[in-house]
C-alpha cells in the first residue's frame, strides 16, 4: 500500500520529458508560422508601395501634362524608407493621341521579379 501511493503522488521522469518535447514542437511551430507571417506583411508592404511608386510615375506624366516619348525609361526613387528601381516602357498606340506606358516596379538589383507592373495611357490633351 506504501508503493502505490508514493507512485500516485507525482510524474515520473520519462512522462515530464515527453511533456517538455510536446510543448518544445508546439513553440517551434509558432515561431516559425509568426515568422512566415512577419515575411509575408514586409513583401505585401513592399508591393503597396511599389504600387505608389508606379502611380507616381504616371501620374507625373498627368500633372505636368506631358506626353512621354516613346522609348525605354529607367531611375530609382525612395519612398517610405524603402529603395525602389523602375523601369517605363513608352509604346505608340493605334490612335496616336495615346502613348501606352507600363512601369515595373523592382528592388535595385534584384533582376526580371517585379514588385509592382502598372499599364497606363497618357492623352495628348492639348491645355
Amino acid at each position: 500500500m506504501t508503493s502505490s501511493r508514493i507512485r500516485s503522488r507525482g510524474f515520473t521522469l520519462i512522462e515530464v520529458l515527453v511533456a517538455l518535447a510536446v510543448l518544445g514542437i508546439a513553440m517551434a511551430a509558432a515561431v516559425r508560422a509568426t515568422m512566415s507571417v512577419t515575411d509575408g506583411s514586409l513583401q505585401l508592404r513592399r508591393h503597396l508601395v511599389g504600387g505608389w511608386v508606379a502611380q507616381n510615375r504616371l501620374n507625373g506624366y498627368i500633372a505636368r501634362g506631358e506626353f512621354p516619348s516613346i522609348g525605354v525609361h529607367d531611375g530609382t526613387e525612395q519612398q517610405a524608407g524603402m529603395q525602389f528601381a523602375w523601369q517605363e516602357t513608352v509604346s505608340d498606340t493605334p490612335n496616336q493621341s495615346f502613348r501606352r506606358v507600363e512601369i515595373r516596379v523592382t528592388e535595385p538589383n534584384a533582376g526580371d521579379h517585379a514588385d509592382t507592373i502598372l499599364i497606363g495611357y497618357v492623352a495628348n490633351v492639348p491645355r
